[in-house]
């Protein structure tokens, strides 16, 4: 996943070797050298993530993140603080003032690259929320900031995951101490059990579990499960282990800390991840509120053609922005007037809403799922290329094939199967209409050719995607 990045340091030197290592990973870079320019060009350009420079002249970085989060235009952009001071009291400054996280100089490739793709990644999803909330066209009246706190102190209640009872003690006790409301436990059993209550704000994970688990692989157990996919993850690590830092951050870990650490960096980056979490749930819960009967359908909840419509215009024009590609799904469910005829609508209506809730908890928060018309549904999905969407769809397809509705009064489950059309654009002219024709001409496809499948829309020239269509075909 690529990003804007605008990388500020008063220091020419540090700012191109900067530029050149993410040039080279296929970030786009902007730079500024002093923190009055910064401001502007992070109110103009709209980066996805600041790498900031503490010790400059002027402005320093804890101004700078401390005007960057108190404009509510950049508040929601990741700060990077990229420094040589050592110092956790500084840390904490820097953590209060607004920041994200500290690479510490010279910085480390491994790092800046794994924290980048993190954090764009969380951006992603939070401009997404955003982005569906303003589309609504409805408004907070009381002008409270989704981003700001509710005042007082931030506190949570936190999972505690660590086999060595020494650093839990010690955790506990300054997080008890904080007023947080933390619960322990030792094993991977017992974190999932717990997490399935969906009752955490934050789960601070060991990266070495009692008995040889490994943190890693809990984490990413953690991010299968509906009720932890969106909790935040700070694990804690020994010195030896930030080898394994980039791994956990591609799999889901939202922060991490490195024994020995400062009490006030433990609260401060544990404030920080709360809030977040906040931050999360209140926008959710604000677009549940917000969106009105005109963009949902009655019967399904799901976005209707008319939402789906605009939101689809909005991703394509984007990509002139982005250059990132849009791919849309429709699908179509197999033979469903005769499940009418034979059932009753108010079983296909029944059938309707069971698939609209499989597919919603299959694909990801930044994608949408809207009722195209009858029996027929699209998922649009940004910044994906054809090869991942066509992979998506092939799993909905199985999916939906090999989990039969219980029908109330019906000894027998009934099978339900999905044609499944896949088109994927990276042209900013291209239509909403022409887009869908192509996925459109897809499903038909799959439904000529036997049903119970996918296609991938045919273009101009044979394409890996295409391709693969095939094979699925073939496979199906």
């Amino acid at each position: 996943m690529t990003a804007r990045i605008l990388i500020v340091d008063d220091t020419p030197a540090n700012l191109r070797l900067l530029e050149a290592k993410l040039t080279a990973e296929y970030f786009e870079v902007i730079t500024a050298a002093d923190g009055m320019s910064a401001l502007e060009i992070a109110a103009a350009k709209a980066p996805d993530i600041i790498l900031l420079d503490i010790m400059m002249p002027g402005l320093d970085g804890f101004e700078v993140a401390r005007c960057l989060k108190s404009n509510p235009n950049t508040r929601h952009i990741p700060i990077v603080m990229v420094t040589a001071l050592t110092d956790s009291t500084d840390r904490v400054r820097g953590l209060e003032a607004g920041a994200d996280d500290f690479l510490s100089k010279p910085v480390n490739d491994i790092a800046l690259f794994a924290r980048v793709r993190s954090l764009t990644r969380l951006k992603v999803m939070m401009d997404e929320l955003r982005i569906r909330h303003m589309a609504t066209g409805r408004f907070d009246m009381t002008g409270k900031d989704p981003y700001g706190d509710d005042g007082g102190v931030i506190t949570g209640k936190v999972l505690l995951v660590d086999g060595v009872s020494q650093t839990a003690a010690q955790v506990r006790g300054y997080l008890d101490e904080a007023g947080h409301a933390v619960t322990h436990v030792a094993t991977s059993a017992e974190t999932i059990a717990l997490g399935q209550s969906g009752a955490f704000d934050l789960v601070i994970l060991a990266h070495r579990l009692i008995g040889g688990g490994d943190g890693l692989r809990l984490c990413s157990q953690l991010r299968s499960q509906d009720e932890t996919r969106h909790v935040p993850i700070l694990m804690i690590l020994d010195e030896g282990d930030l080898t394994h830092l980039a791994k956990g951050l591609e799999i889901g870990v939202t922060d991490y800390l490195v024994r020995p650490f400062d009490k006030n960096e433990l609260l401060a980056r544990t404030r920080t991840q709360i809030r977040r979490r906040r931050y999360h749930d209140r926008l959710r819960n604000m677009l549940v509120d917000s969106v009105s009967l005109a963009y949902t359908d009655t019967l399904t909840g799901v976005y209707n053609r008319r939402y789906m419509n605009d939101h689809l215009a909005h991703k394509i024009a984007e990509i002139g922005e982005t250059a990132k590609p849009v791919s849309v799904m429709i699908f179509d469910l197999d033979r469903f007037k005769l499940i009418n005829d034979s059932y009753g609508h108010p079983t296909g209506d029944r059938i309707l809403k069971g698939v609209a809730e499989r597919v919603g908890t299959s694909i990801r928060d930044i994608d949408l799922l809207a009722r195209y018309g009858g029996e027929e549904f699209v998922v649009i999905m940004p910044s994906t290329p054809p090869e991942i969407a066509l992979s998506v769809a092939e799993r909905l397809c199985i999916r939906l094939a090999e989990e039969p509705f219980v029908i109330p009064g019906q000894s027998d489950p009934l099978p339900i199967t999905a044609s499944i059309g896949v088109a994927t654009t990276t042209d900013p002219a291209e239509t909403v209409e022409g887009l869908l024709g192509r996925a459109d001409t897809a499903l038909y496809a799959a439904k000529h050719g036997g049903r119970n499948q996918v296609r991938a829309a045919q273009e101009s020239s044979p394409t890996d995607a295409g391709r693969r269509s095939q094979d699925a075909v073939k496979s199906a």
